[in-house]
């Protein structure tokens, strides 16, 4: 069943604490009852995806909001592995980064990113932005099913 306007799960991948707290905000302030999880590393964001290592219980996100910039395993690797995993690849994964470099922009799109924005470096732009990626991706796109609504 396609998914539309319902509470989603979304997975913050994300290693500044900063933009961690603004993300959260931008969440609250906009009254947004969807579950935001964050994982702060890209070896983390790879355990909760696949389930292992202390994420037995996580839940299989709707949406992805990625950093490029990761430490451990690099947020391209993880974004490479998503999509070319069978039961992950359907999930939408945003590149959220602050790389405004055309490289960056080329290798994502090419590794199936489904949208790449980079972050503003003003609070309220970045609270703003947060909160339009939410406000689409939740309450206009169709989302698919995950394996949690089998």
């Amino acid at each position: 069943m396609i998914k539309k306007a319902k509470l989603a799960e979304i997975l913050l991948v994300e290693d500044n604490e900063g933009d961690i707290e603004l993300t959260k905000e931008a969440f609250e302030e906009a009254n947004f009852r969807n579950t935001l999880s964050v994982v702060e590393d890209g070896d983390e964001a790879l355990d909760y995806l696949f389930k292992r290592n202390g994420f037995e219980d996580a839940v299989t996100p709707d949406i992805i909001l990625l950093d490029l910039n990761l430490p451990c395993t690099d947020g391209r690797e993880v974004l490479e592995i998503i999509k070319a995993e069978p039961r992950l690849k359907r999930i939408p994964v945003i590149v959220l980064t602050s790389s405004r470099a055309d490289k960056d922009v080329v290798e994502s799109y090419d590794l199936h990113a489904n949208c790449y924005i980079v972050k503003p470096v003003n609070a309220a732009k970045f609270m703003a932005v947060v909160q339009t990626v939410e406000n689409f991706w939740v309450d206009i796109v169709c989302l698919p099913p995950s394996d949690s609504d089998d």
